[in-house]
């Protein structure tokens, strides 16, 4: 048997040079007591909080591997809700930066997220087109709600009615009783894909924005307020609506679908529209907490910010408006004018100001600080968060920008990397400007302008080069030089660090040398570059690498060969050639023997320096091999390709030992460093990610495994469920691996009992005949499954392990759970409520059961009896359960959380009770003044 190779695991270590992913949205958040100062992005994977005041990243709320889609805070700011691309949803304490709760029920990415005003619920859609309704407290899915034919765009909770709104790519706006789960109204004014829904005016209005310039307003008028079961339904039918309601224009019949008009709860009415100044569609459509402010903006760079007015400010805005129409009136000697005199739409809701961003703007967040000013924080294209501070009170407010987070990545795609001779900087050059960066700290020590930089290197003493020198300590550019005609696509340094080689889309390979200068400037001698010599060839030139011992130079080249030189005397030396497409990286490895090329094509092909022979060809990436290099004093390289992987590879056995999977987009290039222990590498995602050399060792069997069992992941169920109605409303939950998961563990814990049950039945029968009875038979079984359960009973083991399962996973849990099984369920949950134990988790099991199996449940006359003392016991103990401390636990909790939010928000809560108060006093003074002067 011959000797294996043993390959050491490279593990992710970190992410950096990335401000935020503007793949989600920007919010607000409360941290430390401040509102105003923090703010959540997304950042690939995981959700960076950022202090906007010092420009630092305060907190990192750390995902899987899925990409983040959608943000939303919850109303008391303790907590962030999460929604990733494969549909799950974490919800994370912004205490402690953990996972509190995990929801699975979507099969697409989460695109709408939204706490009803108490925050007990989570509403969420999908790009799979559908909503779901969420318990926090009680952490399980409420209900599905089935409807929209296309992507969910914004849903929405109305505060002081039991309804829900939601709009989508489908071009309609539908409204949800929550109350009977089902849909009943649509509304069909929209002639392209609404991407946005606010409501204003105490939600009595309505606002929508679509693909173009134009925000419809709705007028609602809720026609029953109060449902009253016992009314018979003829006079449900005859709802009193307002004046209002009563006009039958065409108008309101083209924009309503109503299914069920005896259950017609709300009137929307088209009340006009709000041009806003971009042509294009909106984007996102928001207002503040208190709906006071509304803004949005489109797929371009400038935010539009409109002011919406109180029901106060409308009354007052009308008299003024009234008594300039008498004035007028009177001077023209006219008619008064009539007392149905109203603000038009544009009165209503005006526009504060434009907001031009210096990028194009993804997404924003605004909120209204207790001094009165507007605080708008904006996400845009190019990796940048901008906060901007707008004074309400100038007669003419305009926008502050106060601060702008962008130390902390690239404004472009980084397209080059390299490392330090002693491992310790990293650099990154992109469109605009060389970072160094620190690798322990991974922070950013040296920003320096520069053109867009297509390749770099670290030359002796530490600086870099594009064909432009840079000094790392002052971080000046020192000397630029013109060195090709057109791109410069390729440097390599020489072995010898005495100098480099440049290739370019001029058909030259160029060789340079460095040399010290006297600078005009300073007494020292500075570093300086030198042309030496030139080789002409017939293509562009994409690659240039040196051979360790420097007597040979290959050249990859536009027409998908790599030709191989003699250093010394220019001469040709091989052809290397088979690739389909150009190749766009190749490296040398360290004795010199192998040479490896990555392609277009996406193949790899391993070769030999010796006579050019082909060693083996192999299929890397589902896309282009962007870069390659080998790990150094080994055979071992790295690959990485625009399909978001990077691979490392044999190249002695030709084997694919271990992928490195992070990125999300395109990875555009990578480096080793000196030591081999580390890799970086870059991606379209803007970000950049450091992978660590550990010591775990890595066997190829086990790695092959593992990629299979992530290729075959379980599909989702589809199949319908006893009890549950087909159309609207549905189950929340999926079927998951962790799912099937918890119900094994139910079903394994199931038949130890069973097991158990058996021999204690066995022994009990044995000791009778014997005539022993008494402890014996407790000491029996426990003897049996000694070093095990050695302290817990059987039924007290599957009451554990029930407990175990994660509550939003429970139900589905339950649904794969064969109904062989339910029967010695039931008769342990009756053993369980009997005993007083987690009667809430088992009622509702309980419940569950009863649902999905109720025609097999009925129908079997053994579970009769189980069922009726399942109901006493039930109901006994949830009566205890109500009159018991829990209620007044639960109210004490709730009191201590009031007078918490109180505390912290003392300005906002008492801000009314303020203002009359000192009404009283100037009332008070007023009075003792009229007395004094009396007397």
């Amino acid at each position: 048997m011959g000797l294996t190779r043993q390959y050491l695991r490279y593990e992710p270590a970190a992410l950096f040079g990335l401000v935020a992913s503007p793949r989600a949205g920007v919010v607000f958040v409360a941290l430390r007591g401040e509102r105003g100062r923090y703010v959540a992005v997304p950042a690939c994977e995981h959700v960076f909080v950022w202090d906007t005041r010092k420009g630092e990243k305060v907190l990192i709320l750390k995902g899987l591997k899925q990409q983040v889609s959608c943000l939303c805070p919850s109303p008391d700011g303790l907590h962030l809700a999460v929604g990733y691309e494969d549909g799950a949803i974490s919800v994370f304490n912004l205490l402690s930066a953990e996972s509190t709760i995990t929801f699975n029920g979507h099969r697409a990415a989460v695109t709408a997220l939204q706490y009803d005003h108490l925050g007990g619920r989570l509403v969420s859609g999908s790009k799979d087109t559908e909503v779901i309704v969420w318990d926090v407290i009680n952490e399980s899915g409420l209900y599905r709600l089935r409807g929209h034919k296309d992507v969910i765009t914004q849903v929405l909770f109305l505060k002081e009615k039991n309804l829900l709104v939601t709009c989508a790519k489908d071009t309609l706006v539908k409204w949800w009783d929550l109350d009977t789960q089902h849909c009943f109204k649509t509304l069909v004014g929209h002639r392209a894909e609404v991407w946005g829904l606010a409501l204003l005016s105490k939600e009595r209005r309505l606002i929508t924005g679509s693909a173009d310039s134009e925000l419809r307003v709705w007028d609602l008028t809720y026609i029953l307020e109060v449902k009253d079961p016992d009314e018979p339904e003829s006079k449900k039918s005859k709802g009193s609506p307002s004046p209002e309601t009563e006009e039958n224009t065409e108008e309101d019949e083209t924009l309503e679908l109503d299914e069920h008009p005896e259950e017609r709860i709300i009137k929307c009415s088209k009340a006009g529209s709000i041009m806003r100044e971009g042509k294009d569609r909106v984007v996102t459509l928001s207002t503040d907490q208190m709906g006071k402010f509304l803004a949005c903006h489109g797929t371009d760079s400038v935010l539009e910010v409109f002011s919406v007015l109180s029901e106060e400010e409308v009354q007052k805005k009308l008299e003024k408006k009234m008594k300039k129409a008498r004035k007028k009136a009177k001077q023209n000697s006219e008619e008064e004018p009539e007392r149905s005199m109203q603000l038009s739409l544009q009165e209503e809701i005006q526009r504060i100001t434009n907001i031009k961003a210096s990028s194009k703007i993804k997404s924003f967040d605004l909120i209204l600080s207790p001094r009165g000013e507007l605080k708008m924080v904006l996400l845009l294209q190019n990796n940048v968060i901008e906060l901007y501070n707008l004074n309400l009170s100038a007669q003419m407010p305009q926008a502050l920008r106060v601060s702008r987070i962008t130390i902390g990545g690239h404004r472009s795609d980084v397209r080059t990397l390299a490392f330090s001779s002693d491992n310790i900087a990293i650099l990154s050059a992109a469109a605009e400007s060389v970072k160094i960066w620190n690798r322990s700290t991974l922070q950013c020590i040296r920003t320096m302008e520069c053109e867009y930089a297509l390749c770099s290197l670290f030359v002796p003493g530490d600086s870099t080069g594009k064909l432009q020198l840079y000094d790392l300590a002052s971080g000046s550019l020192m000397e630029t030089l013109d060195a090709h005609d057109g791109a410069v696509w390729s440097i390599a340094l020489s072995p010898d660090q005495h100098g480099f080689v440049t290739g370019g889309a001029d058909k030259c390979v160029k060789f340079w040398e460095f040399e010290l200068v006297k600078d005009e400037t300073n007494v020292q001698k500075r570093l300086s570059m030198k042309h030496v010599r030139i080789l002409q060839l017939d293509e562009d030139v994409l690659c240039v690498r040196y051979s360790p011992n420097q007597k040979l130079l290959a050249v990859s080249l536009l027409d998908c060969t790599v030709k191989v030189f003699y250093i010394d005397t220019l001469k040709f030396f091989l052809s290397l050639y088979g690739h389909k497409l150009p190749v766009l990286c190749m490296d040398i490895c360290y004795d010199g023997t192998l040479i490896a090329t990555g392609s277009a094509d996406r193949n790899v092909k391993i070769w030999g320096l010796d006579f050019g022979d082909c060693h083996r060809s192999l299929f890397a990436h589902d896309d282009s091999v962007m870069y390659l290099q080998f790990v150094p004093k080994s055979h071992l390289f790295f690959t990485a390709g625009k399909d978001s992987k990077i691979k490392q590879w044999d190249a002695d056995k030709f084997e694919h030992i271990q992928t490195l999977e992070g990125h999300h987009q395109e990875v555009w290039c990578l480096a080793l460093s000196p030591n081999g222990d580390y890799v970086v590498s870059a991606s379209h995602d803007k970000s950049l990610r450091l992978w660590e050399r550990t010591r775990e060792p890595l066997i190829l069997e086990e790695e092959r495994e593992m990629v299979r069992a992530a290729s075959f992941p379980p599909k989702p169920t589809s199949r319908p469920v006893a009890g549950e109605r087909q159309g609207e409303a549905g189950l929340a939950g999926k079927k998951t691996i962790e799912t099937i998961k918890a119900a094994e563990k139910i079903m394994e814990a199931i038949e130890l009992y069973r097991e158990e049950m058996a021999k204690q039945k066995e022994h009990n029968a044995i000791c009778k005949a014997a005539g022993k009875e008494g402890m014996l038979v407790l000491e029996c079984f426990l003897l049996s499954r000694a070093g095990v359960f050695l302290l817990l009973q059987p039924s007290a083991y599957v009451l554990e392990v029930f407990k175990k399962v994660k509550s939003s996973e429970l139900e589905e849990s339950l649904l794969v759970l064969p109904f062989s099984y339910v029967h010695d369920l039931l008769r342990l949950f009756n053993e369980y409520i009997q005993q007083g134990s987690d009667v809430e988790l088992l009622c509702r099991a309980l419940l569950f059961l009863l649902k999905i199996h109720f025609g097999q449940i009925t129908s079997n006359q053994m579970l009769v009896t189980v069922i009726e003392n399942l109901k006493k016991t039930t109901i006994s103990r949830v009566s205890e359960a109500q009159v018991s401390d829990v209620l007044g636990f639960n109210m004490a909790g709730l009191q201590f959380l009031k007078r918490e939010i109180e505390a912290k928000d003392e300005v906002t809560f008492f801000a009314d009770a303020t203002e009359h108060f000192e009404e009283k006093k100037r009332k008070r003074k007023k009075k003792e003044k009229m007395v004094l002067a009396m007397l």
